[in-house]
C-alpha cells in the first residue's frame, strides 16, 4: 500500500493534484496481482468509491500513463492492460486468453540490434514479448495436438 504522503510526492514529481480518487486508483493498481485491466481496477475501486465511474477510472489511467507514473503493457495485445512492475523486466504472453506473467530481464540475453534506428528514433525502453500458450490454457487442448516447445520453437528445430 502506498502510503498518502508517498502519494503525493510521486503525485508531485509528475506534476499532478493528488485527489483522494487518484490516489484511490493507483493504489488499487498497485494491489492487483499480475497486470490488470481497467475494468478489473473499476472493480476493485467501486467497492471504496461506490459512485465513481468507469469513465473516471479509465481517465486517471491515462492521466497516469500520461504523465510517466504508470505504463501499459505490450501496447497491440487488445484490451488495455496496466503495468505496476517498474523493474527491468519481459512478458509471456498466452495467445489463447490473453494472460501476461512477467520475466525478469535477466533471464534473456541483452538485445543488441544489428542495424541503426531510424534517424531521431529514441528508445524508451526494450520490452520483449514471448507469445505462446500458457499452462492453463495447454491443459485444456480440445485437440490434443503438441504444441512446439519454446526452447525448440525459438532454435528453430522442430
Amino acid at each position: 500500500m502506498v502510503a498518502s504522503s508517498q502519494f503525493r510526492e510521486l503525485c508531485h514529481r509528475h506534476s499532478l493534484a493528488a485527489t483522494h480518487q487518484r490516489q484511490v486508483i493507483y493504489e488499487t493498481v498497485m494491489s492487483l496481482p499480475g497486470h490488470p485491466s481497467p475494468e478489473a481496477i473499476y472493480g476493485k475501486v467501486r467497492k471504496k468509491i461506490p459512485c465513481i465511474s468507469l469513465a473516471t477510472v479509465y481517465k486517471n489511467i491515462q492521466t497516469f500513463l500520461d504523465s510517466g507514473m504508470l505504463r501499459e503493457v505490450s501496447l497491440h495485445h487488445g484490451a488495455m492492460r496496466l503495468e505496476p512492475n517498474h523493474e527491468p523486466h519481459h512478458h509471456l504472453v498466452c495467445v489463447r486468453c490473453k494472460s501476461i506473467e512477467d520475466l525478469d530481464a535477466g533471464n534473456l540475453h541483452p538485445v543488441r540490434l544489428r542495424q541503426k534506428l531510424p534517424r531521431g528514433f529514441q528508445v524508451e525502453r526494450i520490452a520483449i514479448d514471448i507469445l505462446g500458450v500458457c499452462r492453463d490454457c495447454a491443459s485444456k487442448n480440445p485437440s490434443g495436438e503438441k504444441t512446439l516447445s519454446s526452447k525448440n520453437h525459438l532454435s528453430g528445430e522442430q
